[in-house]
């Protein structure tokens, strides 16, 4: 029976507990190394350049002329910002032109 007990929470602990652990400090890491002019993904999916890093806040320029202050822990990620022209759906355009 305790055998059992055992080999449930080393289960546990390998699938849940240590991959947890491994991301939060990646997360960590990143948080660490952001400095001004990185490009960054907060949690809630807006993209940015970093203008200014504190301890706590980043100060991001998410468009011309337009700066937000956010927790650093709202970072989610580096990313490489694309700047794509929206598509436009050429049957949608031609449906306009009739």
């Amino acid at each position: 029976m305790a055998f059992y007990l055992v080999a449930m929470a080393a289960i546990v602990y390998f699938l849940i507990i240590r991959p947890q652990r491994t991301q939060q400090k990646e997360h960590e890491g990143v948080l660490t190394s952001l400095k001004k002019g990185d490009d960054v993904v907060l949690q809630s999916g807006i993209l940015g350049k970093i203008a200014a890093v504190t301890d706590k806040t980043v100060s991001l320029e998410i468009a011309n002329g337009v700066k937000v202050r956010v927790l650093k822990t709202s970072v989610q990620a580096k990313v490489t910002v694309v700047d794509e022209a929206p598509k436009v759906d050429e049957a949608a355009a031609k449906k306009e032109e009739k």
